[in-house]
């Protein structure tokens, strides 16, 4: 009769010769094509599959998660042998070779929240609490966790271990090392890729309150950043300090990387890329790793966020969290709820988003401004000849969107609300407040999203679509690249204000409020209210290196001007911020790099221009 260790042995080695992945299907001209794709040693790695074996193909992946469950189920109940030597049954790096690997980030620079996990390490206070690295991947998490044990190893090399989890990895193995690994006097432990044991959500606390709180310094990283929350809510509570690396700053990714452009933030901002912090991540410099095109930006959602958010729910309470998502995971739905999401980030979260027919903000956008441009010979209403319907399939093609059509099921409200959740859990999105300076204006929240790279990437899927169109092609090259330069010009414009808005109400929250002010006629991109001594400053938000008095109208707006102060206090300052030079015009608004602006921040400047001399004449 064979022993369940045996048997265990004879499983693995099945799911050894079995292929890992998934199946994906692109549509080239017109034809379905099949690709099993999976991630090794760090890269999304592809290969075609025909037609004929799909199915062959689609099975032995199936029987290979089922087991790998079964196996996961087995180690659990029947833990492995210890060898004399009490051996490791995860894989841990320790000595001189966790050395030669940690050795490799002294020249990178460290990100602004290095000095959260810092403290912890050096905090006695924390002794009952481990620490989470928590962010979407590619966001330096793991090159932080080995500059932290760099750091370590230099007072002492013994205290410091390194272990990266597998699929096959449950929480008994881990606590096992943890233990011998106490007995041989080591302090600090850091816990990669936990995540992917399918435990770990549900047993998590045994970190915290038995080895954390015998001393050791645990600190856990992984790419289901959703399952730390989870954790968190389910398990930890208030037994974890939690480190978020999602969300980098333009002034933390122009240092960082030595890029001074916003429009570079712009068009790949949100993952640190080329020549960034993830030296252990080789398909950080490869050409599909930041949001370079559709496909790319595409995995990218598919895979760090679709995936995040599946696998992390199907580990909790045995997919318990699922809840009102399920209908949407086993439909293959999820991505394409997401997806619809990304798009729409700027606009009304709402569910008429997921479930009206896909129309493109972008496009009614770019027809308003080229209708109105300043140039009058570059005036133009081309974009209504456009078949918009036509426009729209193609975009969603490129982005791999599903219309209402076809879909298999409803999206409702409720999970509609519960996905709005999770992609706050995930910081993806943050919600800004509009308040309003009149009655009557629809009270609202504005959608911020904190990956600026993958939602221009997207508007230019939108220019490619645009130009297939049929009314398009009868153009001229000038004409063709005008166009497509004015809708990608109005893009920047707009995401440039929702990158001053994000970024400065992050940066000053705890001194300030921070928002949009409407108005019936019109509105102030940002209002800063120091409520302390009750005064503000408003703000237009222009992406131009040209001072034009028309985009000052607002600020020279006694109206907006009166009501402001009536409820927000006295304006002390009035800007345009922009990307030309200082300057000041002569009725007091005050021209402000944005640049220079987003990089000085937390520090501001509230007081401007005419305000300031009528202040000193005051005195």
């Amino acid at each position: 009769m064979v022993d369940s260790y045996e048997l265990m042995e004879r499983m693995q080695a099945r799911i050894d010769e079995l292929p890992v992945g998934y199946i994906s299907t692109k549509q080239i001209k017109g034809k379905t094509q099949y690709y099993r794709q999976w991630r090794e040693d760090g890269k999304i790695k592809s290969k075609y599959v025909s037609a004929r074996d799909i199915e062959e193909v689609r099975s032995q992946i199936e029987e290979r998660k089922r087991l790998e469950l079964r196996l996961r189920e087995l180690r659990k109940k029947f833990p492995r042998r210890e060898g004399s030597n009490g051996e490791y049954k995860t894989n841990v790096l320790l000595g001189k070779e966790l050395q030669d690997l940690v050795r490799k980030t002294r020249p990178m620079q460290k990100r602004d929240c290095y000095e959260k996990l810092k403290k912890y390490l050096h905090n006695d206070e924390d002794w009952t609490r481990v620490c989470v690295l928590y962010g979407l991947r590619r966001t330096g998490k793991t090159t932080m966790l080995f500059q932290a044990m760099d750091e370590l190893m230099e007072k002492d090399p013994s205290e410091v271990v390194y272990t990266k989890m597998r699929s096959i990895d449950v929480m008994n193995d881990l606590v096992h090392d943890l233990k011998v690994l106490r007995a041989q006097g080591v302090r600090y432990v850091f816990v990669d890729e936990v995540t992917l044991m399918d435990d770990f959500i549900d047993s998590a606390a045994l970190l915290s309150d038995l080895y954390a709180a015998m001393g050791m310094k645990i600190v856990l990283s992984g790419t289901d950043s959703l399952g730390f929350w989870l954790a968190k809510d389910n398990e930890l509570y208030d037994r974890v300090r939690i480190v978020h690396t999602t969300f980098v700053p333009f002034r933390e990714y122009s240092r960082l990387l030595g890029i001074n452009s916003i429009d570079e933030y712009i068009r790949y901002g949100g993952l640190l890329r080329q020549g960034e912090l993830a030296f252990d991540d080789e398909d950080a410099n490869a050409e599909e790793a930041s949001f370079r095109d559709e496909e790319s930006t595409r995995r990218y959602v598919d895979t760090a966020i679709s995936r995040n958010i599946q696998h992390s729910l199907a580990c909790c309470e045995y997919g318990h969290y699922f809840g009102p998502l399920r209908e949407l995971y086993e439909a293959d739905e999820l991505t394409n709820a997401i997806n619809r999401v990304v798009e729409d980030m700027n606009h009304r979260f709402v569910v008429q988003v997921m479930t009206r027919d896909f129309v493109s903000n972008d496009l009614g956008l770019a027809s308003h401004n080229l209708k109105r441009a300043r140039d009058p010979e570059r005036q133009t209403d081309i974009l209504d000849a456009i078949n918009a319907a036509a426009v729209t399939k193609k975009l969603m093609e490129i982005l791999d969107i599903r219309n209402k059509s076809a879909q298999t099921i409803e999206i409702t409200p409720v999970q509609t609300a519960r996905l709005k959740e999770y992609l706050k859990a995930l910081e993806l999105i943050v919600e800004c407040p509009i308040q309003n300076g009149e009655s009557g204006i629809e009270r609202e929240n504005r959608i911020l999203f904190t990956q600026p790279g993958m939602r221009y990437c997207q508007a230019e899927a939108l220019v490619y679509s645009l130009l297939q169109d049929e009314a398009l092609k009868l153009l001229s090259q000038d004409e063709s690249a005008f166009l497509s330069a004015c809708i990608l010009e109005a893009v920047r414009g707009r995401m440039l204000e929702d990158i001053v808005l994000l970024e400065t109400r992050k940066a000053l929250s705890r001194s300030y409020d921070v928002f949009q002010y409407r108005f019936l006629s019109g509105e102030f991109d940002m209002l800063i209210r120091n409520s302390v001594d009750n005064t503000c400053a408003v703000y237009e938000i222009k992406h131009s290196t040209v001072c034009v008095p028309q985009q000052a109208r607002h600020l020279r707006n006694d109206s907006m001007l009166s009501l402001t102060e009536r409820r927000m206090g006295k304006i002390v300052g009035r800007y345009v911020l922009y990307l030309g030079e200082d300057l000041d015009t002569e009725d007091g608004i005050a021209y402000r790099n944005a640049e220079h602006f987003l990089k000085n921040l937390p520090e501001v400047e509230m007081v401007s221009g005419l305000e300031k001399e009528i202040s000193k004449a005051d005195a």
